[in-house]
């Protein structure tokens, strides 16, 4: 890749493809072009690659009879998966992508794995946010009422081999497959704008440490630079409910990737959408009654966390608060407790309203009501599975959440915090569209810089699955290869790519 220093200028490197971001996206985008046949320059803010794809549970939603689904005896179909996405990330999810993610799920799978990704046969069978050990297929709200009956449940989270944030193990393995690819990677490289010649993105201006530089690419410019929910102007501008709330980022999901493309003419789409989570403990939560400031449940605790706690926070008059009774904690194994306890107990149900500043009649019919389905196994307001549904019984406890609770509990924090979901409109071959509807000649994008799956909800794996999935199209596109997909989901430019084993 060519270095060219001037006296007078910056100095400036070409490639055939320049990506810009190094997460799950980026690495994709750029392990794809560079197996493509072309020289691949990847830059990065930050000092070492990963991004906050490095930091997160490390979760990738795939399914359809995957490799690792068949080998735990888990049976699965595109159809059912395709169901499901749509029930759960919707209202308002892009059914086109999801048709397109859903169809080339299990070709997908077999790409990660070819290139340094591990499942590990190992199910957790049981709800949590990241499994504590390194279970390599986890459940994410697929057996949980209503979605239970649109479609045939199946585990579906696809895991690197660690516990909790593992996100960093996923990650190593790509960069290093991208690495042993010729991808040349320049790191603590500031992206401040597009270069456009002749209405075609070839490159980009850049910073590091201080000296200016330039990036060209003779074949495409991939943006993967991550959302924007470390920018509060453009939050206050886009998604002011998330501002307040913590960031889920490496701390620099500043946006600049989407005010690039913006600035260079692209449309952006759906920016308001936002992911929103709560320190609260799954395992506890699905034994109990999970109600609102008006004393009311108002979802099967069953579903993936996400999702409740997304409703709690945007939906709901605060504060919310989980209702339990001492043997639902009992069952809770201690090292998913987190070593919390109730922040008020009480020996009756009126009592404890008065506690936690709920109405005592309202929760106490709410309570009524679930032991009078419970006694039966039943949940006849939501659903719930019977192996989660019991009377609950004297003395009750009550945690607090991040929907109106404190802002910390048993020292550890409890405000609701999030990231972005919207971001530039792209199409199925991952190209930049203006705001015309056209493709943006020589500019492709991927991962949360964009709109994905997502509509009004959001399931754990779908970030980096739609990052990765779709990344890889950004790759293969902006090295001219065919970025369109068959009807097996994949692309027919795969058949052209080599396979490199990390």
């Amino acid at each position: 890749m060519a270095d060219t220093t001037s006296d007078t200028g910056p100095s400036v490197f070409t490639a055939d493809v320049l990506v810009v971001g190094m997460g799950i996206a980026g690495a994709c985008a750029s392990i794809e072009a560079a197996e493509a046949g072309a020289t691949v320059i990847a830059l990065e803010g930050a000092s070492g690659p990963g991004g906050s794809s490095a930091q997160s549970g490390g979760e990738v939603y795939l399914g359809g009879g995957t490799a690792t689904q068949r080998a735990l005896g888990i049976s699965d179909t595109v159809e059912d998966m395709r169901a499901f996405l749509t029930a759960a990330l919707g209202p308002n999810a892009d059914q086109a992508k999801i048709d397109e993610y859903c169809a080339g799920a299990v070709e997908h799978h077999d790409w990660l794995v070819d290139h340094g990704a591990v499942f590990n046969h190992k199910l957790w069978d049981t709800p949590t946010w990241m499994p504590g050990d390194d279970s390599g297929l986890m459940w994410m709200g697929e057996r949980a009422e209503p979605y239970a009956s649109l479609a045939k449940p199946a585990a579906r989270g696809h895991r690197p081999p660690g516990p909790n944030f593992a996100g960093n193990l996923l990650m190593d393995s790509l960069v290093a497959t991208a690495e042993k690819a010729g991808v040349d990677l320049h790191c603590d490289v500031k992206a401040r704008s597009l270069i456009v010649e002749d209405g075609r993105m070839v490159g980009v201006r850049a910073t590091q440490f201080g000296e200016e530089r330039e990036y060209r690419a003779t074949g495409g410019v991939v943006l993967a630079t991550g959302g924007f929910v470390d920018n509060d102007r453009m939050l206050e501008q886009w998604a002011p409910q998330q501002l307040g709330k913590d960031k889920v980022s490496d701390g620099r999901d500043d946006g600049s990737g989407i005010e690039m493309g913006m600035e260079a003419g692209a449309a952006v789409r759906r920016m308001h959408q936002t992911e929103t989570a709560m320190l609260i403990i799954p395992r506890l939560v699905v034994g109990s009654m999970l109600v609102d400031g008006d004393g009311h449940r108002f979802i099967n605790e069953e579903v993936y966390p996400g999702l409740y706690c997304h409703a709690a926070v945007h939906h709901r008059r605060p504060p919310v608060w989980v209702i339990i009774d001492e043997k639902g904690i009992e069952d809770v194994p201690e090292n998913e407790l987190w070593g919390m306890q109730p922040m008020h107990a009480a020996e009756t149900i009126e009592e404890l309203a008065a506690d936690c500043g709920l109405p005592a009649d309202a929760l106490a019919d709410q309570l009524r009501r679930y032991n009078e389905g419970a006694a039966r196994g039943e949940d006849p307001q939501f659903g719930k599975s019977a192996q989660w549904v019991r009377p609950l019984e004297p003395p009750f406890g009550a945690y607090p959440t991040g929907a109106g609770g404190p802002d910390t509990f048993n020292g550890l924090p409890l405000k609701a915090q999030g990231f972005t979901l919207g971001g530039l409109h792209t199409d199925l071959d991952s190209r930049v569209l203006s705001r015309a509807g056209e493709p943006i000649p020589g500019l492709f994008a991927a991962g949360r810089c964009t709109h994905g799956l997502h509509g009004d909800g959001y399931i754990s794996g779908t970030s980096l699955g739609d990052g990765s999935f779709f990344g890889r199209r950004a790759g293969r596109g902006a090295a001219g290869a065919t970025g369109a997909a068959g009807t097996d989901g994949a692309s027919a430019a795969a058949d052209a790519v080599g396979s490199v084993q990390a």
